[in-house]
């Protein structure tokens, strides 16, 4: 599926989060065109490298991006680019955000903790970002000025409840990120 010739406005946004949060689902919900991923069967080279623990059911990581593309109107294409959420894949970090607009920051409300390494990064390439909490059976629901609080988040930075499976919730996390995005630039 090529671009429509009326395709004026291109728009890179990252998908970000930490290890096993739902990057690669997110942007599979939302992608017009059948993503690009770089899943690799996780094996014993990444004990030592790789906390399982949390994520005991995962058996494949990305190892370099996941792509996917949203039209958005006519003239305006947002390309999806998600990155790895291992610490040891984060050279892939200042390559894949040259050019980007901005990010949503996926977090997983019981590993929250999990998030200051991909805040620190997301802010030190100067990236304006919103925050999608991947709320689904059996997490917590927290409020979310309880999380904006846990994650020393500032008032204008969008907090919102996503589940990545959903094309309409990831939509809407993805939505807030835009709009967000929008208002800064008047």
């Amino acid at each position: 599926m090529y671009l429509d010739p009326d395709v004026s406005h291109a728009v890179k946004i990252l998908i970000v989060g930490h290890f096993g949060v739902g990057k690669t689902t997110c942007i599979g919900s939302l992608s017009e065109i059948e993503p690009l991923r770089t899943e690799e069967e996780i094996t014993e080279a990444s004990e030592g490298f790789d906390d399982l623990s949390n994520t005991p059911d995962k058996t494949t990581t990305t190892v370099a991006m996941d792509f996917g593309r949203l039209t958005l109107s006519d003239s305006v294409v947002l390309y999806l680019f998600g990155t790895p959420g291992q610490e040891r894949f984060k050279e892939m970090w200042e390559e894949l955000s040259r050019g980007a607009l901005g990010a949503l920051v996926l977090v997983d409300p019981e590993r929250l903790d999990e998030s200051f390494p991909i805040l620190d990064l997301v802010e030190r390439f100067g990236l304006t970002y919103a925050i999608g909490v991947n709320h689904f059976e059996g997490t917590p629901d927290y409020p979310l000025d309880e999380v904006r609080e846990a994650l020393n988040l500032s008032a204008e930075t969008p907090v919102v409840q996503c589940d990545v499976r959903s094309e309409g919730s990831s939509a809407q996390a993805l939505i807030t990120l835009v709009q967000h995005l929008m208002s800064l630039t008047g």
